[in-house]
C-alpha cells in the first residue's frame, strides 16, 4: 500500500520537495532595489564588492528558503553569520551547481537555454569568476538580447555586451528544494 501523499511538487525522498523557481519575484527584487540598499543585508561595497550579495538576495526573494548548513549551504542573518557562498562569487556558484538538498539548484548552461532570473558570472583580468548578474531581460539568443541587473557598478537592463571579459558563464536556476 502507499502511503506517500499527493504533492504539487516532485517528490525526492522523505524529507524534500520541489517547487518552481518564481522568476518574476527575483526581476521585481532587482529592479526595486537595483541603485539603492536594502538595510536588511550587509553592504559589500568596500570589502570586495556587493554584486553576489545582491544576487543572492534575488534569488532569495524568488525562493524564500534559504540553505543553513554550516559553511557549505547558502544563507545570511548577519554580516557574521552568513556562509561563504551568499556574497562569493566562486561559492555561490558551486553551491548552485552542487545543491541537491534545501534552496535554490542550477546548471551551467550555453546562452539559448538562460532565462529571466537566472545569473551570469564573469571573469575579467584575473583567474577566477569575479561578476555575478542577474538577468532580467532576454530577447534572443546573442549576447545583444540579454540585459542583467547587478550591484557594486549598479545597473538594470544593462546589456550584457556592454562588458568586456575574459569569460562568462551562464546559470540556469531549474528548482528550489523544500522540506517536506
Amino acid at each position: 500500500m502507499n502511503t506517500k501523499k499527493s504533492y504539487p511538487y516532485n517528490y525526492i525522498g522523505d524529507f524534500l520537495k520541489t517547487k518552481q523557481y518564481n522568476r518574476i519575484k527575483a526581476i521585481e527584487y532587482a529592479q526595486k532595489w537595483a541603485y539603492k540598499r536594502n538595510a536588511k543585508y550587509y553592504n559589500f561595497d568596500n570589502i570586495g564588492g556587493d554584486c553576489t550579495s545582491f544576487i543572492s538576495q534575488c534569488i532569495y526573494a524568488a525562493s524564500n528558503i534559504m540553505n543553513y548548513k554550516k559553511h557549505i549551504g547558502w544563507y545570511y542573518n548577519s554580516i557574521n553569520d552568513r556562509t561563504p557562498s551568499w556574497s562569493g562569487v566562486e561559492y555561490l556558484y558551486n553551491f548552485l551547481i552542487t545543491n541537491k538538498g534545501v534552496g535554490p539548484r542550477a546548471i551551467k548552461v550555453e546562452i539559448p537555454e538562460i532565462e529571466i532570473g537566472d545569473v551570469i558570472q564573469l571573469k575579467f583580468l584575473e583567474d577566477r569568476f569575479s561578476h555575478s548578474l542577474l538577468v532580467v531581460d532576454k530577447k534572443g539568443n546573442n549576447l545583444e538580447d540579454i540585459y542583467i541587473a547587478t550591484h557594486t557598478d549598479d545597473s538594470y537592463h544593462r546589456q550584457i555586451s556592454s562588458y568586456i571579459y575574459k569569460d562568462i558563464r551562464f546559470i540556469h536556476i531549474k528548482e528550489i528544494g523544500i522540506w517536506n
